[in-house]
C-alpha cells in the first residue's frame, strides 16, 4: 500500500472522473426517458421518430441499458478508484459502438444527417476516452 499513497491523483483526475460521472448519469436519464416512453409522448413524435421507436429491437435497448448503468458504475469505481473501473469501460464502449452501429447502418427510418449524428458521435468519443483514462490511471497505479 505505500507505493498507493504515494500515486495521489491530481486535481484534473477527480474533475474528470466527476464530469464523467454526471455525463453518464445523463445517459441514464435519456435511457430511463425512453424506457418509459408512453404512447402518448410517442404520438407526439414525427412519425420517423415513431417507427424508429416502435420498430426498436430489444438488443439495441440492452445495449443502450447496458452502456450507460456501465459507464455510470465505472465512474463510481474512477472515484472510488477501483481497477475494475477499466473493463467496465470496455463493457460500456463496446454496447455503445453496438448501438451506433443499429442508428448508423441498420436501422432505416430515421435519416443520419450532420445534426443528428453529432450526439452519438460524441458518445463514441466520450466512451473512448473514458476506456483511455481508465488504462492511464491504471498505469499509473491511481487505481488499486
Amino acid at each position: 500500500m505505500s507505493n498507493l499513497s504515494k500515486s495521489k491523483p491530481k486535481l484534473s483526475f477527480w474533475i474528470v472522473s466527476s464530469i464523467a460521472l454526471l455525463w453518464n448519469l445523463l445517459g441514464v436519464f435519456a435511457y430511463l426517458r425512453q424506457a418509459y416512453l408512453t404512447d402518448e409522448a410517442k404520438a407526439m413524435l414525427p412519425e420517423s421518430e415513431q417507427a424508429y421507436y416502435n420498430n426498436l429491437p430489444m438488443w439495441v435497448t440492452a445495449a443502450f441499458a447496458i452502456a450507460v448503468f456501465a459507464g455510470t458504475l465505472g465512474c463510481l469505481g474512477l472515484l472510488l478508484r477501483k481497477k475494475w473501473a477499466n473493463p467496465i469501460f470496455i463493457l460500456s464502449f463496446i454496447t455503445v459502438i453496438a448501438q451506433s452501429v443499429y442508428t448508423f447502418f441498420i436501422q432505416k427510418f430515421i435519416v443520419i444527417s450532420i445534426n443528428n449524428a453529432i450526439m452519438p458521435l460524441l458518445v463514441i468519443v466520450i466512451a473512448a476516452f473514458l476506456v483511455w483514462f481508465s488504462k492511464n490511471a491504471l498505469k499509473k497505479q491511481l487505481l488499486y
